[in-house]
This record gives C-alpha cells, structure tokens and sequence, in this order.
C-alpha cells in the first residue's frame, strides 16, 4: 500500500528539505511537519508541508513514516518517547549522522519486532547552514542515503520498501552498510573533515584575528576548506559523543600523518606523500 502520510520530526534543513523534495518528485500524500512553533511557520511559508504539531504524539497520528531528523541525541530520546505508542505497521526512519546508539535505543524500545518498525537512515547530503530557510529540493539529488538495517531485516518488504522507493525517487543513490562499519566510515569521510575545517578556522582566528581578510586573499582553497567550519556545534556534539572511538581513531592518524610530514618537508618524503595522495579516486560529478 504506497504511503499515506509522513510525518517529519525537525523540519530543518534536511526534514524541511525533503519535504520539499518530496512534493517536487509528485508525492500525493500529506506531509505533516512537528517542530517548534516559529520553525513550523517558516517550512509552511515554504509549502514544504501540509500539516503542521509541536508535539510529537500528535503529529504522528495517522502517519504511515515517521522520519526523525533532529540532532542524533534527540533522534535517541524521541524513539524512546513515541515509538512505543506508535501502531505496530507505523515505520520509523531517521536521518542521523552516527547509527550505532540509534540501532540499539530502537532495539531496546521495539524488541524482535525492531526489524519491521524501524529503518536506520543516513542521508550524505547537507549545507554549512543549518535551518529551514535554506532547504532545497534538489539536496539529495545524486547523494548517497545510507540505510543500516538490523539483522534479519530487508528493506525492500512492506512500508520500508516505499519509504526506499521514495528515496530513490528524490534522486538519492542506495548504500546499505552495518551500523559499526557505517559509524567507521563516516568517522573518515564526514566527521574528521569537520573537525579539521573546524580546527584550521579556529587556528586562523587565533593566529591572525577574526576580522583579518584571510578568505579574499587566500583563494578558493582556503575558502573550501573553511567553508563547513560555519556548520553548528549544536548537531556536532551529538555526532562526537556517539563515534568518539572511530573520531579518535580517525583523528589519531590523521596527526601521525600530519607528524609525518612536519617532519619530511625537507626530504623526498613529502614528494612520496603527494603521490600517495594523487591515488585517491576523485568524484566524477
């Protein structure tokens, strides 16, 4: 049966920008949207949704999905908070960044029956700024959404099979990973690149001052790699909390490499380490 009714809970960037995604790829059925007030009033300007609660036990009325796309700690507390109120053939679906502690709270709240209520969902898409106001349709079109189903479970059965053809049909490419090797991954591909934009805008502030016109004179180079150190520490928290381990592991080696070369700018060393570097497969689009 094709799904009827989702509810978003955080209709920020991400919530609200699937929502938007959702109505532009012809989606017929109702979109209700549950956030703080002034947030709701600000995605229903955008037409990003049709519905619109604060709470989270009366937006989900009805709903045949409910997609958490708040912070990672709150996606842990809301499965808590609703999920066991929710009708057995109500699918949750979330949007968080680390998946480890979300498999687990979901296993613990739905028990055997976790791998019919629940899909584990990381979208690879996003922007330096955070807010409805800057949701876009077209974010996910040619991104990865990462789902980490739990033992036993196939995506593709039931209303988890129409959440995914939903996701496919915004423009997004399919990955499926396990929630370890997921939070691994992501320690290296969007963690650690964070905490480094984060580190080298906070190392410039430091060193030349904030108001020093580093972005105009240092090129488009710098200005890359500063570009995310704008995004909110608010979400980053949640993130380093819950893959402290993987971050640590992925941070450790990067300042061993880092070490590496501090030492090696004098020596064929630093050459070897461009051409290690010049083996990376660069994205194609």
């Amino acid at each position: 049966m094709p799904i009827r009714q989702i509810t978003i809970i955080g209709t920020g960037l991400i919530g609200g920008s699937f929502a938007l995604a959702l109505k532009k790829n012809k989606f017929q059925g109702t979109i209700v949207g549950c956030d703080r007030p002034a947030v709701l009033e600000k995605a229903r300007e955008k037409c990003a949704i049709d519905e619109a609660d604060t709470d989270p036990h009366v937006a989900v009325r009805g709903s045949d999905v409910v997609f958490l796309a708040t912070p990672v700690g709150s996606i842990i507390d809301l499965i808590g908070e609703i999920g066991p109120s929710l009708p057995p053939k109500t699918l949750v679906t979330d949007a968080g960044s680390t998946k480890s502690d979300i498999l687990a709270r979901a296993k613990n709240v739905f028990g055997r029956a976790a791998r019919h209520r629940f899909l584990g969902g990381h979208p690879m898409a996003g922007k330096e700024n955070s807010g409805v106001e800057v949701a876009d349709a077209s974010l996910f079109e040619g991104a990865v959404w990462f789902f980490i189903p739990a033992p036993g479970q196939n995506i593709y059965d039931h209303v988890s099979g129409e959440f995914v053809e939903l996701v496919e049909r915004i423009g997004c490419r399919i990955a499926m990973l396990a929630a370890d090797e997921h939070d691994q991954l992501c320690a290296w591909i969007s963690h650690l690149p964070q905490m480094m934009s984060t580190a080298l805008a906070a190392g410039l502030v430091e060193e030349f001052g904030e108001d020093a016109p580093l972005l105009q004179t240092g090129g488009r180079a710098l200005r890359e790699m500063t570009r995310i150190s704008a995004s909110p520490y608010s979400m980053w928290r949640d993130i380093a909390l819950t893959n402290k381990n993987h971050i640590k592991d992925a941070l450790l080696k990067l300042e061993q490499r880092l070490a590496h070369i501090r030492e090696n700018l004098d020596s064929r060393e630093l050459a070897m380490e461009f051409e290690r570097a010049h083996h990376l497969k660069k994205p194609t689009h």
